[in-house]
């Protein structure tokens, strides 16, 4: 298991289109892949999952994976988010292009 903070920094924090790269990314992995935030917790590969927890810019969360390619997880949410979601990471590339 490997986990990851983030501070989110778009302007519209992970509403609909940002929620939507992120799950995008997260389901192009077989490892499992979670989002807390204020002690609540859900499948990062779920849209409506993320979209409950109203993470707005500034908001901090901790990304979980585990599995055989949760390495390769956390690293190409982390270059997704650290583009600010302007960078979608290939998964045939192991999250290294974009």
């Amino acid at each position: 298991m490997l986990s990851k903070n983030f501070k989110i920094m778009h302007e519209d924090g992970l509403s609909a289109r940002p929620a939507a790269l992120f799950v995008q990314v997260a389901s192009k992995f077989n490892s499992r892949i979670w989002v807390e935030v204020n002690s609540k917790k859900v499948n990062a590969k779920s849209i409506m999952g993320i979209i409950s927890l109203s993470i707005g810019q500034d908001d901090e969360i901790t990304v979980t994976a585990e599995g055989n390619d949760q390495e390769e997880a956390i690293e190409a949410l982390t270059k997704l988010i650290d583009s600010n979601f302007s960078c979608i990471p290939n998964r045939e590339q192991n999250g290294k292009h974009c």
